[in-house]
């Protein structure tokens, strides 16, 4: 009895990958036979037709040549590989001063395909949005045109909490201020992409796109036969070169360093990843202090100056003499030099206004004012609490909608209305009416699903994209980003705090 993975269409939307024939009669179509019951959602590797896409069937070929043993052999080799090279993260379990639980980032064999002309766009509106937001945050830290337009309500800048007014008027190197981004992107049920949110102060993630395609070579090196996939490798060199480009003005040899907030981080592996590929210091805030205006950082060698620092720590605590009094990540007098453009931050100070989630609301419109161009990818309708529409709409619509609170990430703060029971959805009800600039809601949308295995068989999950851009001298796009799974059956909560995974995400070159 063949023991190949058949993943017989369902109602609980299961897919079936069907063997291919090996020896092929004449006129016999060599494509490999697929039954998927998309049940309206966009499927990556399936077309609404039932018929493999494209791209996607020399894959779909050799899935169909295993057997259950086979697939479950290769996924124990991944675990075996992520835990034996220390690919982790840490689940935070919201008690103050817990040191999180160490678990392997969940991880599904079979790959996500983009094709080059799907990619193009994808790059091109990452590299336009990106511009944009920085021309704004420029903007709003030094002249406020948009504000004094009218185009978005000045309240609703100067009162978010990412905004830094002690910082009004700082000048930074080449007027970028977020060098590292990860924007997260999700395709509705018609295939087309959406901007889910913009993460603008310290993004995480990037070190399992270039884990995941390492260890997907390691365990499964023939998957690969037929495709001419772009590298993932080369971003830590694409960091350390946006680091060196942005140091202080008259630097030419700049020492540059990974500010992590310590091992207790949920990010902290890809915070010593980033460091050894790069080949400059981890440090912590312990490591460093101010002298004589500058930052040095100690050595066996004596004090060391450091020009640029790559921080994973976030704006409240990185200065106790500037923010948070009690906090022990920073460094005393950090602020003091970064005003006077004595070392730079990656990325900078109120990077967080451009990442506030109401604010997001308004992307579209600051791509037009900066650009005078209408957004390549579209964002997903939002609704303001704020405005008092939109606040009847979701009220009356709870049951409907995704409600999020504007500056909790990882999945927390979070409501499926059609998921949740009517407790929940009154707590969020009355949330909203006493903060209404605290929470935005969007339709609950139809996330494309990815073919995963799953135990024994394949079925299929929903997924969604956080590609990484740098913005240095020039604006570059990793071809590739994380394919973020939400494994459980049914769920549309990706992020691997709340239970999600990841998959090697492949961009085909041309």
């Amino acid at each position: 009895m063949s023991t190949t993975p058949s993943l017989p269409t369902t109602a609980a939307a299961t897919a079936a990958i069907a063997r291919s024939a090996t020896s092929v009669s004449p006129g016999m179509s060599t494509e490999p036979t697929l039954r998927y019951d998309v049940e309206g959602f966009w499927d990556e590797m399936i077309g609404a037709d039932g018929a493999v896409r494209s791209h996607y069937a020399p894959l779909a070929r050799r899935l169909a040549t295993l057997s259950q043993d086979e697939v479950a052999r290769r996924q124990t080799a991944a675990e075996f590989s992520f835990q034996a090279r220390g690919i982790t993260f840490a689940v935070n379990q919201g008690v103050e001063g817990s040191q999180g639980v160490e678990k392997i980032m969940p991880f599904d064999l079979v790959p996500r395909i983009l094709r080059a002309d799907e990619w193009r766009t994808i790059e091109r509106g990452l590299e336009q949005r990106v511009r944009a937001l920085n021309l704004f945050l420029h903007d709003i830290y030094h002249e406020q045109r948009i504000l004094a337009s009218g185009l978005i309500p000045p309240e609703l800048i100067l009162g978010a909490q990412g905004y830094r007014r002690e910082f009004q008027g700082v000048d930074v190197p080449l007027d970028v201020y977020t060098h590292v981004i990860g924007s997260d992107l999700v395709r509705d049920a018609s295939g087309a992409f959406h901007v889910l949110e913009d993460n603008l102060r310290t993004p995480s993630g990037v070190s399992y796109v270039v884990e995941n395609r390492r260890v997907l070579k390691r365990i499964w090196p023939q998957i690969f036969e037929g495709y001419d996939v772009r590298p993932v490798e080369g971003y830590p060199q694409d960091l350390l070169d946006v680091l060196r480009a942005i140091a202080p003005q008259g630097v030419d040899e700049p020492t540059a360093v990974v500010l992590t907030p310590g091992v207790y981080n949920s990010a902290y592996f890809e915070h010593t990843f980033l460091a050894k590929a790069m080949g400059i210091e981890l440090v912590q805030g312990s490591d460093l202090f101010v002298h004589d205006g500058h930052v040095a950082m100690r050595t066996t060698r004596g004090p060391r100056r450091v020009d640029v620092i790559y921080r994973r720590v976030d704006d409240d605590f990185l200065d106790p003499l500037a923010f948070r009094s009690d906090s022990l990540l920073g460094i005393p007098g950090l602020m003091a030099c970064y005003r006077m453009g004595r070392v730079t931050l990656a990325n900078g100070i109120g990077t967080g206004v451009a990442d506030d989630k109401a604010v997001y609301a308004y992307v579209p419109r600051i791509i037009k004012f900066y650009l005078d161009e209408d957004p390549i990818i579209p964002n997903v309708p939002t609704y303001l609490p704020t405005e008092p529409d939109d606040k009847k709409y979701i009220l009356e619509h709870l049951d409907e909608l995704v409600v999020k609170a504007v500056n909790e990430s990882g999945g927390y703060g979070m409501l499926i209305g059609p998921h949740a029971p009517a407790a929940d959805r009154e707590e969020y009800r009355a949330r909203i009416l006493a903060d209404p600039r605290g929470y935005i809601a969007q339709p609950t949308l139809a996330l494309s699903r990815h073919a995963c295995w799953t135990e024994d068989h394949f079925e299929g999950r929903h997924v969604d994209l956080r590609p990484f851009v740098l913005f240095g001298r020039d604006v570059r796009v990793t071809p590739g980003g994380l394919t973020r799974v939400a494994l459980r059956k049914g769920s549309l909560v990706v992020n691997s705090s709340q239970g999600g995974g990841g998959k090697d995400t492949w961009v085909l070159a041309d």
